[in-house]
């Protein structure tokens, strides 16, 4: 008895943002007080906090969703 091919076929299975990185450039982004950083290579935005008010960044991609 086979289970491949039972599914509905709706997801992609690659997960947030599709699998894919969202590159180099780009900055970091307080959602709270709007203070931007360079986003740094390898680096999650999500470790940074914000210089300015102490709240975590976020990806400027992410914000303008």
């Amino acid at each position: 008895m086979s289970f491949f091919g039972k599914g509905l076929g709706f997801g992609d299975g690659r997960g947030k943002n599709k699998g894919g990185a969202m590159g180099v450039g780009g900055y970091c982004i307080c959602a709270k007080c709007g203070t931007k950083v360079k986003h740094e290579k390898n680096v999650k935005c999500t470790t940074i906090k914000c210089p300015d008010c102490g709240t975590t960044m976020i990806r400027e991609e992410l914000l303008k969703k």
